[in-house]
């Protein structure tokens, strides 16, 4: 399973991979390795191509000085715009540069960059800062981040893109502006930074080049990328000998006046993911069915038993005494639970509540959105995404729960401090309801006995990876809504069960 490392881990590899190398090896390696990179998207065909790299003042500079030597050399035009006093650079990225300045790379000062306005740039490299940017980026060098976003070639980032902070995933800085790469190639190892926040916006196609360095002196890492490997194993494959009640019963409750949707959506999703029945208890009056799916059970929420099934609680439940008594109850039962929704609302409005949480023993699976996410840590939205690792993290050891923090990059955390980052879904997500068809899936996979980490897991990666299905059929982004997920997470989930080992 691929690890990612934040920025201070990162450095400790770095440091103990070249006590055992000669000066400039990795400097070396990634220019090398940058260049690669940037023949692969020009298709290896650089004779003609007018190739535009600015590189910063730190050792990411050198590595875009480092890959216009190899790409001079390969036959493209290269212009490089050097935003440092080359006297200034690290003993690496001076080394880089004066390699780079022995071919016919033309060389710009900031002062003439303008000078480029209206060239046909094949493609750009961005090679003004890595990981270790932590201003915002202003003055001349954002000039330079605009102008990049406004260039229609394709841009490769190097590391990171220059702006994005590795860790969290946010553009550094409350009016800060970064790089929006077609492709970033990060070395040494992935950053969670990468993949959730403005990193899925940024970066474009990620990936990780280790610059040889030798796997050994990566340590174990308790954050890593999400991926079908990580549950597929517990995915229980279907004997011919079984019936309905092998597959779990689910019962959704939620339902206040005005949002029966909510828990409806619900139910269709746990139904179309398997589990054996689905009941839905409505704090309202209930329908009397479903007309869409007829196998859903309705029930007014007082009338229905709770024993023996997995409850999805929350869904358009409302904030009303009667939805606080519900909810009461279902925290006090001894099978597993997924809260949601008002449900997360509610146990932050009330100690209580949070008290009742945190002290269950069944497994719990709590999937708040960011201003869900706030509520319940009694913070802003914008301290969440801050560092929405960090908050999903204090989340699950806050609740003794499985957390699903959702959003671009969405965060898997459990209480023992392991995090995951899941990579599959597109803005066809941001819609009303989609949320609501999750917790239905988290619900159908918990009742046939999947354990909650895994669950969670799979259940994100299915709402995802449908949605990404989806849009590659003309189906959304624009436009898509909750209703039609089901459908296609039963889709991705019977393509997981037919790669199931034996």
């Amino acid at each position: 399973m691929p690890p990612l490392y934040p920025v201070a881990a990162i450095r400790q590899i770095e440091q103990a991979a070249q006590a055992s190398l000669p000066p400039t090896t990795l400097l070396q390696r990634a220019g090398a390795a940058a260049a690669e990179a940037a023949l692969a998207m020009l298709n290896y065909s650089a004779a003609g191509t007018a190739i535009l790299i600015l590189a910063g003042p730190g050792n990411n500079g050198g590595d875009a000085l480092e890959a216009a030597w190899y790409l001079d050399r390969a036959g493209a035009d290269v212009t490089v715009v050097l935003f440092a006093d080359p006297a200034a650079l690290p003993t690496d990225a001076r080394q880089a540069l004066a390699r780079a300045q022995t071919g016919s790379t033309v060389f710009l000062a900031p002062e003439d960059f303008p000078s480029t306005a209206g060239t046909a740039w094949t493609l750009a490299i961005d090679g003004l800062f890595g990981i270790g940017l932590t201003r915002p980026i202003a003055g001349t060098l954002r000039d330079a981040v605009d102008y990049l976003n406004a260039l229609s070639c394709p841009i490769l980032s190097l590391d990171v893109p220059s702006g994005l902070d590795a860790d969290t995933g946010n553009i550094v800085g409350p009016d800060g502006v970064a790089v929006h790469a077609s492709r970033t190639l990060t070395f040494i190892a992935d950053k969670p930074g990468l993949h959730t926040a403005d990193g899925r916006d940024c970066a474009g196609v990620v990936s990780v080049v280790m610059l040889g360095i030798d796997a050994a002196l990566l340590p174990p890492s308790p954050i890593y990328m999400n991926q079908p490997e990580l549950f597929i194993h517990v995915l229980p494959k279907r004997a011919h000998n079984t019936h309905k009640g092998s597959y779990g019963d689910v019962a959704v409750l939620g339902g206040a006046h005005s949002m029966a949707g909510a828990p409806v959506l619900a139910a269709r999703a746990a139904a179309h993911c398997g589990a054996g029945r689905v009941f839905a208890g409505f704090v309202d009056a209930a329908p009397a069915y479903d007309n869409l799916q007829p196998e859903l059970m309705f029930r007014a929420a007082g009338e229905l038993d709770l024993a023996g099934k997995v409850l999805v609680a929350g869904p358009g439940m409302g904030m009303s005494r009667a939805a606080n008594d519900l909810l009461a109850q279902t925290l006090h039962a001894a099978s597993a639970i997924v809260l949601d929704a008002d449900a997360l609302n509610l146990i932050a409005a009330e100690p209580g509540l949070q008290q009742k949480t945190a002290q269950r023993r069944a497994a719990t699976l709590m999937t708040p959105h960011p201003l869900e996410a706030a509520r319940l840590l009694n913070t802003s939205v914008g301290q969440v995404q801050t560092d929405r690792l960090q908050a999903a993290c204090e989340l699950a050891q806050r609740f003794n729960a499985v957390v699903v923090l959702k959003g671009s990059g969405s965060v898997i955390a459990r209480p023992d401090g392991m995090a995951v980052i899941n990579a599959t879904g597109n803005p066809a997500l941001a819609t009303a309801g989609s949320g609501d068809v999750l917790a239905g899936v988290c619900g159908a996979l918990l009742a046939q006995g999947i354990p909650v980490w895994e669950t969670a897991l799979a259940a994100v990666w299915l709402h995802g990876q449908a949605a990404d299905n989806l849009v590659e059929q003309g189906v959304g982004p624009i436009g898509l809504v909750a209703s039609e997920l089901p459908v296609a997470i039963r889709a991705a989930l019977n393509r997981l069960h037919g790669k199931i080992p034996a």
